[in-house]
């Protein structure tokens, strides 16, 4: 007996330890060298490992979500273990036909009657090794009921199916649990989101002010331009208007254009400006980057924004577009309510939040009117930005977006 120790590796980008995303193995198994076992959890990716031996799995180092460090062990393996041929490790639920290094076997056609047992699915959740193994088979994954949080399809899922499709049977999607208790895990993202957030809002005494806006001239003008556009994929939403408004305030109010570095005991004060976007995506939130936003014109900061945005969303977001903001602006677009009190995205030390624009009565140059009127809520730390010059630069940017052409002077 010869006893194999896979430590976990250097994941780059300075990483010391990672998180348990995922098993695709369980102890008992038997495993060829190059299958993937599962996926480790870095701050920005889900990177998948792979065995580097053949063996029976005899340990693994946590459950998904523990925290492993760099060089620590991940994997125990009995090398002397001997493996199954083909035909038994489908009966065992393994699919090794399927597995990065062997030849690929091509998947039987769907059986009528299993595809119709089944409801599509409108969003498919999974992981990369499983969509790899999916795309190889050429499977839609909509047909493949999953068993994880949220209907995750798992490994066993997968194979599941394919032992369904090989033997012309039926499989059902699982009844919902009888409790009304889910546990869920905080894991990957969401685990990073709720410990930034927690130290954000510990470790920075925040001075929220809130100001409505009177948009109804700049919505005249936004529309005015977005009607010369022929391409209705560059039309201009609120969000540049105000991103070059904060620029041209952030000139009077330097201060707010800055990062602390907590080590160091210093405050950064930024040239140029580095505009986060805080961006809903299906993983959670993220902060992609527009970079030297203050060089950019009314187009190419749309464009931008909408390039970083859809990068976050589906992933395809480098590690640069999603660090070194110096000031952050948040919308929840339609859902943004009447005020709302945005969390700091440290090492920032301000954000502004667009809320819901809506027609209200209005006394207007002596008259009551119908005006379209907008909330901006921001949040400052108040250790390094003063109250007054927190609500300066808003007023700033309102008498900017209330006078929109005011934007575009030199």
């Amino acid at each position: 007996m010869s006893e194999h120790i896979f430590k976990l590796p250097d994941l780059g980008e300075g990483t010391v330890e990672s998180e348990i995303g995922e098993w695709f193995i369980k102890v008992g198994e038997f495993v060829e060298e190059e299958t993937v076992i599962g996926t480790m959890l870095t701050d920005k990716a889900a990177v998948e490992l792979a065995s580097p031996v053949s063996g029976t799995v005899v340990k693994l180092a946590g459950e998904p979500g523990d925290i492993v460090a760099v060089g620590a062990a991940l994997v125990t393996f009995e090398t002397s273990a001997k493996g199954s041929d083909p035909f038994s490790a489908v009966q065992r639920g393994q699919t090794p036909f399927l597995e990065k290094g062997s030849d690929p076997v091509p998947a039987p056609e769907p059986l009528p009657h299993v595809a119709a047992d089944i409801e599509p699915h409108t969003r498919v959740v999974t992981s990369p090794a499983v969509r790899r193994r999916a795309k190889e088979a050429g499977i839609d994954l909509s047909l493949v009921p999953g068993t994880g949080a949220g209907g995750r399809i798992q490994r066993k899922d997968f194979d599941n199916y394919l032992k369904s499709r090989a033997t012309g049977t039926s499989i059902a999607r699982p009844a919902a649990p009888s409790t009304v208790v889910k546990e869920i895990k905080i894991i990957g993202l969401r685990r990073i989101i709720a410990e930034r957030m927690t130290k954000s809002k510990t470790e920075i005494p925040h001075y929220a002010y809130v100001e409505e806006i009177d948009i109804t001239e700049l919505e005249a003008l936004r529309k005015h331009l977005n009607n010369r556009k022929s391409d209705p994929a560059t039309r201009l939403t609120l969000l540049p208007f105000l991103g070059l408004a904060l620029m041209r305030a952030l000139r009077e109010f330097p201060q707010c254009n800055s990062t602390y570095d907590k080590d160091r005991n210093m405050l950064l004060q930024h040239e140029a400006v580095h505009l986060g976007v805080a961006t809903q995506t299906p993983d959670g939130l993220k902060v992609p980057v527009v970079k030297h936003a203050e060089m950019k014109d009314i187009d190419d900061l749309a464009a931008e924004i909408r390039r970083v945005t859809q990068a976050a969303r589906d992933n395809s977001a480098k590690k640069s577009e999603l660090t070194g903001g110096t000031i952050t602006i948040t919308s929840l677009g339609k859902l943004g309510g009447i005020a709302s009190t945005p969390v700091i995205n440290m090492p920032e030390v301000g954000i502004i939040g667009v809320n819901r624009a809506a027609e209200r009565p209005m006394v207007f140059n002596g008259q009551i009117a119908v005006r379209l009127m907008m909330n901006l809520s921001s949040s400052f730390d108040h250790r390094f930005v003063d109250g007054y010059d927190a609500a300066a630069m808003i007023q700033r940017i309102k008498e900017m977006l209330e006078h929109p052409a005011t934007i575009f002077l030199p």
